[in-house]
Order: C-alpha cells, then structure tokens, then sequence
C-alpha cells in the first residue's frame, strides 16, 4: 500500500527516519519520500548515505512550528509520520516552551496542513511517557496524542484519517541506557550505575517500531493508538548482559523516571482490544463506532494494563545477550 505514494517523514533524520526510509525503500516502491527535519548537516548525511535512492528523495529544511513551511512540504503527499519533537526529558525540563512550541504547536500544525492538502493518512508516533506522564515531555505528548486523535472530527468528507503509534525507547536509540552503559565500557569502567533494582523496560527494535507504523498506515481507520506486543526486561539483567559479573552500585532514581513502562492504562482497557503481535486502543469518542474495529481481536479484561513490570514475556541475561549483537547505536 505505500506503492507509488509519496511519504513525508517529519523529523525524518532521526534514527527512527533513517529506519522508515530505508526499510521503505527496501520493500515497496514509493513514489517519493521526503525528509522533513531542521538539521541540514543531517540530511547531506543521509543523502550520502541512500546516494542509491537519490530519485525517490527530497530533503526540505523545515520545523514543525513553521506552519507555512508544512502547507508548502504537503502538496502532493499522500501519507506523512510525524517523529519530529523535543525528546529529552532534561531539556524540556528546563526548556518548557520551547517543547510546548515544538511537541504541541507542532502537533497542531500538522493535523491543519494535512486536513487543507489533502493528506490521506497521517501517524504520529507516541511515548510510554505519554501515558500517566510525570515530566513535561510527556505531558506535551499526551496533548500530542489527544490532537491526532480529536482531528479525525474535523476531517468532515474529507479521505483522511489520523492514528498513533506508541512504544518506549528503542534498544540503542540515542540518550538510551544501552549506548550509556557500553560508553562506561568502552571507557574502562567496570561498575554499572543502576538507578533502582527493581526498575524494567521494555525491548523494542527500530525494524519493530518501523513495522508497527507501517501497520498503522495499512489498518487505520482513525484514532487508533496502536502497541507491540514485546518483551521486558530487567535493567540489573541488561549491565550482567553488557559487563558479566559487573558491581551494580544504586545511585537513586533520576527526576522524571518511572520504575516501570506502562503502554496500556487500566483506564484504557475499556476501549482496548488484543490482537496476536499487538494492541489497539480504540478511540472512545462519539464519532467513532464499533464497525470500525479491526477483525480478529479480543477485548481486554477490564481494569487490564500493559506495563513492562508485569508483562507476561520477559528476556533472560542470555537473551539480552544475543539482541546485543544486533543492537548498534542510532
């Protein structure tokens, strides 16, 4: 279905655009994809890099908060992803309006441009932090995520449809304990900080999360927030898998963490629905009805939640050792 469609990927020189790109690429065979992003140095990067692929290309400089930029990046497109946002917890700690202008603003200024161009089908990509967020990066995110879903009432007649995709971090994405702890390594430490023992996480690779999207562009009907199913695992497990029989001193949880990832609320439940490698949570909302819903699920126990504490499939020292090796920094 991405055949001779023509994508746009907002922050698309991250690791998660340079994977969509790819992949795409790889697979089907669009018609053109564009890579919207500030970072101009970034996009020479990738040029050189997909040098292969230059006829199916574009690269625009652009921001999300520019809402004239988007209108002009949109003609033409039929599908965009928006990965673009501040994402560091920290800095949007200390620098709240500019992750409001970029996580919010921006959120805004894509649902107008896709609804006035003629978008078919846009996905945003979600946090964890989003759900029952304590720091400002996930507050901004929920906002985010309640905007793409709200928009598809304001399509009308229009042929489009909004949905979401949501996973935590990406095993070795930039900021990320795997590229933290093997840094220590590299650098001749031989202690691993561990922030709590009891804390776990979520794995989810960049192919995982690039298909998850791909999903959502397939199935969407609009609203949908749409989960993989995926391992947890334990962050004391994950240093004994990096550094064997490494000390593992506690330095005490860091402002904004949470022990655990939660993908699924229990207030969620309500309206969520499980499928064999996913979930989907279903818009409760009274444009939406129940003949939308995907075939093939199975609606949750209420009071359910997905959380990476007690999810059901966890990954072992050895387990976490072999995904290692596939794992390179992003």
């Amino acid at each position: 279905m991405l055949n001779n469609k023509t994508i746009l990927i907002t922050g698309g020189t991250g690791s998660f655009g340079n994977a969509f790109t790819e992949y795409v690429l790889e697979h089907y065979d669009p018609k053109k994809i564009i890579i919207y992003s500030r970072d101009e140095y970034k996009q020479f990067i990738m040029s050189n890099r997909l040098k292969k692929y230059s006829s199916k290309l574009r690269f625009f400089i652009g921001d999300v908060r520019d809402k004239e930029r988007l209108y002009r990046a949109f003609d033409g497109v039929d599908y965009v992803v928006h990965a673009a946002a501040l994402k560091q917890v920290p800095a949007c700690e200390y620098n709240p309006m500019e992750a409001v202008k970029t996580n919010i603003d921006g959120a805004m200024n894509i649902v107008d441009a896709a609804l006035d161009c003629g978008v078919k089908r846009v996905v945003a990509l979600s946090t964890d932090k989003a759900v029952n967020p304590i720091n400002l990066y996930g507050g901004t995110k929920l906002v985010s995520d309640k905007l793409f879903i709200a928009a598809n009432a304001y399509a009308g007649s229009k042929d489009v449809c909004f949905s979401i995709v949501r996973y935590g971090n990406v095993a070795g994405s930039r900021g990320s304990v795997i590229p933290f702890f093997r840094n220590i390594v590299s650098n001749g430490g031989t202690e691993l900080p561990i922030t709590d023992y009891r804390m776990t996480r979520f794995w989810i690779s960049l192919e995982e999360g690039v298909q998850l999207v791909i999903k959502a562009l397939s199935e969407a009907k609009g609203g949908e927030t749409f989960i993989s199913k995926i391992p947890s695992f334990k962050i004391t497990d994950l240093a004994q898998a990096i550094l064997p029989g490494c000390k593992m001193p506690k330095v005490g949880i860091r402002e904004g963490e949470k022990l655990h990832e939660v993908m699924v609320t229990r207030e969620d439940s309500m309206n969520t629905y499980e499928y064999e490698k996913h979930f989907i949570v279903y818009p409760h909302m009274d444009w939406w009805n129940e003949s939308k819903i995907q075939p093939g699920g199975k609606k949750i126990e209420q009071g359910f939640e997905y959380s990476s504490g007690t999810n059901t499939e966890w990954l072992s020292v050895e387990d976490i050792t072999e995904r290692l090796k596939l794992v390179t920094e992003h």
